[in-house]
């Protein structure tokens, strides 16, 4: 009895935290992780670096792009991010700014931060046999927007120094925070810092200080991020180690946080899922920081937020490779229950360098006060492969399961809600997009001229063990580009494949090989009623007349999805795949002729029951 009176005290006095209590977990087999995906999201491609072509829209062709960050302000979204022209911690580096009115159409990158000029002779008092000589700061920073009280937008760097490629820019050991101010109709105002290392010489500095400046306002909204401990937590990396303006002085990393119900307790997150919770706005953090109970996350962002609905997401990297990307929801921001999908697939890697590595990370959301996007949609923005910037939307309130059957037929659709049941990955070079038909109409488009990634479009439909399939495509061409139809149960397992392949050919895939089902035409409509049984394995397929039946080439119970993509699926990088990648792909920066496919209609439904001749009683 003694024993159990003690289990209940500890029970009693265990601090609160933040925990996983659902069942679901991710297979690092598997880009997409074998999860359900959050039904509605649009993950898209903000800017494809290009090495060999380089120009404004690819940030004049820099391939580490990383760390982005992400505010909502006067109507447009503002996006910022890190870049050094080959890899993480190798200078020069810089940080530019995206826009966009609506998430996803961009503008060109801005610098907004540029290449600074480290002084030569510069030391680190734990590295003094090494010396800078010619060398450039690398930036390095875990905030990026600060929207003040009289609701102007600041933006936020830090220049750290690297001495060499395995050194550490963001040791306490660097120059300094910078800060601008972002200005209505694409400008912006001087850059200050806001705070430098005590080990750096301010009489070296490049930039003023912010105090030197004659905008009262301006002034004001930077000492409202020096008085705020919540601002201050995020700089605890670059900062002075003993800084007395940050509450927690250890090194946890990419800290991230969120308001519960009451208003005064603030849940505190960084990365490996570690947490705690301040009961006074983040002043102070009396309880223990430790890892979230059953949340799978390593060395990557974890981002949490309040969304629009009252309820609580946080999105993150579940497992110990930064793959998938994944959300997880709570009532009651303590609570997480469930784990979707937000992005799951991993483009190759075109260009090798320091520290990159695979897969969909540095996840960021808006930060509270930043903004509210009108769709009240949770934004997230991240990079893919340390090279790629991404952003998704997923729409509010979060779910993975549908409710109803597809029944688009897009031209019918009111503006603007035709892909609200449809989850898209959309690249530059290979964009899903509502627009005109051959015909004139209005339908689903996917284009492709990337030559490493693709288009896709998918469908999550109920449960069903037996499936029919209207669906009406217009290839854009016959003699080059693909088109894989597949059917999918909830974990993302194909069971059938259809392909318009380059040589003009509806083929289906009949285990490791591919049967002929018909020819098709460019720019002419093809109609396919596809009925399928999961028990029997048996899928028929009617085209052009012709009806044919075929075996599954792979079991599954159910279907849930039904997926569109302009290239085959890809296994490469495995969890055996060694972390980095020192060589680029041959050809890297080119691209392939482009291919189109449209999609008219999709409709779906279960098969009606009652046998032939039979009516219900």
């Amino acid at each position: 009895m003694l024993a159990l009176g003690s289990l209940a005290a500890q029970a009693q006095t265990a601090p609160e935290t933040i925990r996983y209590t659902g069942t679901t977990l991710s297979n690092v087999d598997y880009h997409h992780g074998q999860l359900r995906p959050a039904i509605g999201t649009h993950a898209r491609q903000v800017l494809r670096a290009n090495r060999e072509h380089p120009d404004a829209a690819n940030g004049e062709g820099w391939t580490y792009n990383h760390a982005p960050m992400l505010a909502y302000w006067q109507g447009q979204f503002y996006y910022q991010y890190l870049s050094n022209p080959v890899g993480e911690h190798v200078p020069p580096g810089r940080t530019l700014l995206l826009t966009s009115k609506d998430g996803y159409t961009w503008t060109n990158p801005r610098v907004i931060f540029p290449p600074y000029k480290v002084p030569d002779g510069f030391t680190k008092p734990d590295q003094p046999g090494k010396v800078a000589k010619n060398l450039l700061a690398v930036m390095h920073q875990r905030i990026g927007f600060y929207t003040s009280k009289k609701n102007r937008l600041l933006t936020l760097g830090y220049y750290g120094v690297a001495l060499d490629a395995k050194d550490d820019p963001n040791d306490g050991q660097g120059i300094g925070r910078v800060v601008r101010e972002v200005l209505p109709g694409g400008k912006f105002g001087p850059i200050y810092f806001l705070r430098n290392n005590k080990t750096w010489d301010k009489s070296k500095s490049a930039y003023p200080f912010y105090t030197t400046s004659k905008d009262k306002g301006f002034v004001a909204a930077c000492e409202e991020i020096l008085a705020n401990p919540l601002m201050m937590q995020q700089m605890v990396e670059e900062q002075d180690k003993d800084d007395p303006l940050i509450p927690i002085k250890k090194d946890y990393k990419a800290f991230s946080y969120y308001y519960l119900p009451d208003g005064q307790r603030v849940v505190g997150l960084w990365k490996h899922a570690l947490t705690t919770i301040s009961p006074d706005g983040g002043k102070t953090w009396p309880n223990p920081v430790i890892r979230a109970p059953h949340f799978v996350n390593s060395n990557a962002k974890i981002w949490g937020q309040r969304t629009s609905d009252g309820r609580y997401a946080t999105v993150y990297n579940p497992s110990e490779f930064r793959w998938p990307l994944a959300i997880s929801t709570s009532e009651n921001g303590l609570d997480y229950t469930d784990l979707w999908l937000v992005h799951g697939e991993l483009t190759p890697m075109r260009y090798g360098g320091n520290y990159k590595s695979y897969g969909p990370q540095y996840v960021r959301g808006i930060q509270e006060g930043d903004g509210l996007p009108p769709d009240k949609k949770l934004w997230v923005s991240y990079s893919v492969n340390k090279e790629d910037l991404w952003v998704a939307s997923v729409p509010v309130p979060v779910r993975a399961t549908a409710t109803s059957h597809a029944n688009e037929v897009f031209a019918q659709l009111p503006a603007g809600q035709e892909l609200d049941q449809w989850n898209t990955y959309s690249l530059v070079q290979a964009p899903v997009e509502i627009g005109k038909l051959p015909d004139g109409s209005k339908g689903l488009i996917l284009k492709d001229f990337d030559k490493f990634d693709y288009a896709k479009a998918e469908r999550i439909i109920p449960e069903s063990k037996q499936l029919v399939a209207e669906l009406s495509v217009v290839p854009g061409q016959n003699d080059h580009g693909l088109l894989q139809i597949e059917f999918q149960d909830a974990k993302g397992q194909p069971a059938v494949q259809l392909s318009f392949d380059s040589t003009g050919t509806l083929s289906y895939k009949a285990g490791a090989r591919f049967k002929g089902v018909t020819k098709y035409q460019a720019g002419q409509p093809l109609d396919l009623k596809v009925t399928l049984d999961a028990p029997s394995r048996t899928c028929t397929i009617t085209a052009n007349g012709k009806t044919s039946t075929f075996i599954f080439f792979a079991p599954v119970a159910a279907f849930e999805r039904v997926m569109f993509r302009t290239g085959p699926a890809r296994h490469f990088p495995t969890p055996d795949t060694p972390a980095d990648q020192a060589y680029d792909l041959p050809k890297a920066g080119d691209s392939e002729p482009l291919a189109v496919f449209y999609l008219k209609s999709l409709k779906t439904s279960a098969p009606d029951p009652t046998p032939k001749g039979l009516g219900a009683n």
